[in-house]
């Protein structure tokens, strides 16, 4: 039995399809939806160890890092859509 692989390259050019085709006009990665995961955990409770496993990190300052949007965004209003 085989295994086929998706290079690095190739996931980067269907996430950038993506957005374009989507009309989103900020520019953003597949580091940006990694980003994007780790703050939602945080903002949903979870513990910054369980994230720090999730994310593969070996240090605990660089899941840390992620903790800075959640002081900017501590009076942000909620989307509904969040809630889902």
């Amino acid at each position: 039995m085989r295994r086929h692989h998706i290079s690095d390259t190739a996931i980067q050019d269907v996430i950038k399809k993506a957005i374009r085709k989507a009309g989103i006009p900020k520019f953003a990665t597949v580091h940006t939806l990694r980003h994007s995961f780790a703050t939602h955990l945080l903002m949903n409770g979870v513990n910054i160890r369980e994230i720090q496993e999730l994310l593969g990190h070996k240090n605990v300052e660089t899941t840390m890092i992620y903790t800075h949007v959640l002081r900017d965004m501590a009076g942000a209003p909620q989307s509904p859509l969040d809630q889902i």
